[in-house]
């Protein structure tokens, strides 16, 4: 019996460090109209008492370019602004130490809010982001853990959750649920395609 040895391929560079990318290419990337679900659900102990779904009016994704913004940020060369939606957010946010920038907008009649990424970590398949939901114009903090469904070199499709405690936020914020709704802890489901 005759073995015979191929010669293996390697694959090139450029894959090998593209493996461990965990979002899209560099870009500013936003969720088009149907292409996202977010559902508030109230809990009082063990039982949901308001299940409702939430109009998502905007969702936008900074990815800073890794080197480009990080040499930016340390030279102090970009000052500037970005815009997201009609909103103008200072550039720090977006290239802090080579971040992404997530932002969720809430428009609806039991959620107006905007919820803002001022930190993400990312390990693989899941992005952890601390940042602040913006409620009647008081800023809440919020862990939002997402987990990456999909990724290519320009879509995301995430879906996640945040705990929020109800009566904190109430005093905070002044945001209430109706009466008849009693709650100790409110979750926010997101699920999101970013293109």
């Amino acid at each position: 019996m005759t073995t015979v040895t191929l010669p293996t391929v390697l694959p090139p560079p450029e894959s090998r460090a593209d493996a461990d990318r965990r979002l899209p290419l560099p870009g500013r990337y936003t969720v088009a109209p149907g292409r996202s679900l977010t559902e508030l659900t109230a809990w009082y102990g063990p039982l949901p008492t308001l299940r409702r779904r939430v109009a998502l009016a905007g969702a936008y994704l900074t990815v800073p370019a890794d080197t480009e913004a990080t040499e930016h940020a340390e030279h102090g060369e970009h000052g500037g602004h970005i815009e997201h939606g009609g909103h103008v957010e200072h550039a720090e946010h977006a290239v802090a130490g080579g971040h992404p920038f997530f932002r969720f907008e809430f428009g609806d009649r039991q959620l107006t809010a905007a919820l803002t990424s001022e930190h993400v970590d990312a390990t693989p398949g899941r992005l952890q982001l601390t940042g602040d939901l913006d409620v009647n114009g008081v800023a809440f903090p919020v862990l939002l853990r997402l987990r990456v469904v999909e990724r290519s070199d320009d879509r995301l499709l995430v879906v996640g959750r945040a705990r929020l405690p109800y009566r904190l936020l109430r005093r905070a914020t002044g945001f209430r649920l109706p009466w008849r709704r009693p709650a100790t802890r409110l979750r926010l489901l997101v699920a999101a395609e970013f293109a």
